[in-house]
């Protein structure tokens, strides 16, 4: 955990550099909006005025989770292994997705249940599946820690590998109740407002997750003060591994791209462990989840994409990504005031 204590701010000089750049192509100030300010954020991250994001990697982190056994999902745990065999295999969702965008797709195993044995499936598993929340400790602070840990790492690799961006994503049958959870932890509201349906429940499953959400927060004694206890408490081993990416990309200064309500949590968590790893985070969209905008506010990010998307897997982190060439591609070889020999705009106030 040492890495975290020496997190630093990204370069305010290329940040700078950034803004002039945007300032001197020849359009309307800030005419292409959120896009502009992503492009920046992206030059600080990586200290250069022209950033590059043509190797880019979608970690999907698969696990599984005993709050399962409380009937809060509408597909049994099984379903996870069965799903983290389909990555490996190229055969998934965020497969088709990420070949139309040219991103690579990284699929770890970080704590399920089954032991899968793939040639593309990095395994990284801390323990078979989490314990039930509602009736005690997802983890213990140990096995958080590393889970953390092993997500910085998969950073590391991929920092040495020349990978420049980051995409977050999860596949864990279940996952969305301990999101709950601390969601209603972070946000502090009832269970019945950030709990949602996850990947499918009628009403009677939505009561028993609600009821589940509400009992493993009543019984969890930490809080925001101890973002670690509080994520080995409530949370899930890829939940705390994604915290862990979103802290390896501070330290690393690679940006790290949210997907949904889960990613989202876990950059919250990475930012109650430090404050500066939001600045090396992108938001893609807003989930459609209950706790996706509040979440997404928390951490004082603006979504790009309001699509009611809650698929997973990464793929909505995905969908930014011809945005963000598209935006590159501007930035880089439109035409500029000075070349045309036209005045500037100037800033209003």
């Amino acid at each position: 955990m040492d890495r975290i204590r020496h997190i630093t701010k990204p370069d305010v000089i290329a940040h700078s550099a950034s803004k002039m750049h945007w300032d001197s192509i020849a359009k309307p100030l800030g005419s292409f909006g959120e896009l502009e300010s992503l492009i920046t954020k992206l030059a600080s991250v990586q200290g250069t005025e022209i950033p590059d994001i043509s190797q880019r990697t979608v970690v999907i982190l698969c696990a599984d989770h005993g709050v399962v056994a409380e009937g809060v999902t509408q597909t049994g745990s099984e379903v996870t292994s069965v799903c983290a065999k389909a990555i490996a295999d190229g055969t998934s969702n965020v497969n088709i997705i990420a070949d139309s965008v040219r991103c690579h797709v990284l699929a770890v195993d970080i704590g399920m249940l089954a032991d899968v044995q793939h040639p593309n499936l990095l395994n990284r598993k801390i323990a078979h599946g989490t314990q039930n929340i509602v009736h005690s400790s997802a983890m213990t602070r140990a096995e958080c820690e590393q889970a953390i840990l092993a997500g910085m790492d998969i950073v590391r690799d991929l920092h040495a590998k020349g990978e420049r961006l980051i995409l977050t994503g999860e596949m864990g049958i279940g996952n969305t109740t301990p999101t709950a959870a601390l969601a209603s932890v972070l946000l502090g509201l009832s269970a019945e407002i950030v709990t949602g349906r996850g990947a499918g429940l009628d009403d009677n499953g939505l009561s028993r997750k609600q009821a589940a959400v509400r009992h493993a927060v009543s019984r969890c004694a930490c809080g925001i003060s101890d973002p670690i206890g509080l994520l080995a408490e409530l949370g899930g081993f890829e939940i705390a591994g994604m915290t862990g990416i979103f802290l390896g990309g501070a330290y690393y200064h690679i940006p790290v791209v949210i997907d949904g309500v889960i990613s989202a949590v876990s950059g919250c968590m990475a930012q109650l462990i430090e404050p500066l790893s939001v600045d090396y985070m992108l938001a893609s969209h807003c989930s459609g989840e209950p706790a996706g905008e509040g979440l997404l506010q928390h951490l004082g990010l603006n979504p790009v994409i309001r699509a009611g998307l809650r698929l997973g897997e990464g793929t909505g982190a995905l969908l930014l990504l011809p945005l963000l060439d598209s935006a590159l591609a501007l930035y880089r070889g439109s035409h500029r005031f000075d070349t045309l020999h036209i005045k500037p705009y100037e800033k209003l106030s």
